[in-house]
């Protein structure tokens, strides 16, 4: 088997209409020692074609994977499993990356090495999120992510593929939303240090259709994910990452989650039904940390409706 400095796995499921231009921003990369790992998770539409019409002789090495459709988390699993490179990285089927994104993220030689990203949506980009630093300890990084210091995606990180593969961390199969912060997060405790750039080299294409949009109240099923990930931390002898997820991360996720429902129309009354399905609210109480976010929670669980009420007319300032 070859073996090269990194492999791009690329899940697709029907983007047809964006994975040759997604295929294309990853062929002209300005570094060469890589190989391309689409795995086409039973497309239905054109993907497949585009994809074989796309990399037949683009000069890069490249495998194809068909499967029966298992779901994104499956289809990445099963381009780790047939991986050979030094490191992974992870590119969506319709998102696109600059010519310098495996230069940038290679040359940090760490562990981990993490580049910047841009939102797409409806044709409007968002700002990045730079850091103030070019090194972090992973243990420092995780925390600032439970805390919610930092925004991240799972995509900005290249993996050492070693770490991943002899611990076998996978990506959980059947979750629409979290597996991936789910996937990093259970990495990251493997390595020491993670390289830090503030070049942007990707960029996320938010679409109407697209899973997380289509799913509803599975937003909430993040809960879950991070008691598992908590679970796992315990079971390594992190309990302190554990205690975090379970006073700020997880609080501020249903939060979060809510008031994104609140702000996309869903009825009050379907919300609490579903967080009292959920037990949500006694998971919401043990937040404990900045004192004004802790004042909101405990303003919403004294008087649900009335916070609603308050949020609703202003919304601007509640969040």
């Amino acid at each position: 088997m070859t073996n090269y400095s990194v492999s791009v796995i690329i899940p697709v499921y029907n983007c047809g209409e964006y994975i040759g231009d997604t295929l294309k921003s990853v062929i002209n990369q300005d570094f060469d020692d890589y190989e391309i790992i689409v795995i086409d998770d039973g497309s239905t539409d054109n993907s497949l074609e585009v994809i074989n019409t796309t990399l037949n002789g683009c000069g890069v090495s490249y495998k194809i994977i068909h499967q029966e459709n298992g779901g994104v988390s499956v289809a990445r699993n099963h381009g780790i499993d047939v991986s050979s490179g030094e490191y992974l990285v992870f590119v969506d089927g319709d998102d696109y990356v600059t010519p310098n994104h495996l230069s940038e993220l290679y040359k940090g030689g760490q562990d981990f090495s993490l580049i910047q990203f841009a939102k797409k949506d409806d044709g409007r980009l968002s700002n990045p999120n730079y850091f103030n630093f070019e090194f972090i300890s992973t243990d420092e990084f995780i925390k600032k992510e439970l805390k919610m210091e930092i925004l991240f995606n799972f995509f900005q990180l290249m993996y050492r593929a070693d770490i991943i593969k002899e611990n076998n961390i996978r990506f959980t199969p059947g979750v629409v939303y979290g597996e991936d912060t789910e996937f990093a997060l259970k990495a990251l405790i493997y390595g020491d240090r993670i390289h830090i750039s503030n070049e942007v080299t990707y960029y996320y294409v938010q679409r109407s259709d697209s899973a997380i949009r289509t799913t509803e109240f599975r937003r909430f099923d993040v809960v879950e994910i991070f008691e598992n990930l908590a679970d796992f931390y315990r079971l390594h002898g992190k309990g302190k990452l554990a205690n975090l997820i379970i006073k700020s991360r997880i609080p501020k996720a249903i939060f979060g989650n809510m008031n994104y429902f609140f702000y996309s129309c869903y009825g009050f009354e379907d919300v609490m039904y579903v967080m009292k399905k959920k037990d949500l609210f006694s998971k919401l109480s043990r937040y404990e940390g900045e004192p004004k976010f802790e004042i909101k929670i405990r303003l919403f669980l004294l008087n649900p409706k009335l916070y609603y009420k308050l949020w609703f007319r202003f919304k601007n300032s509640i969040d």
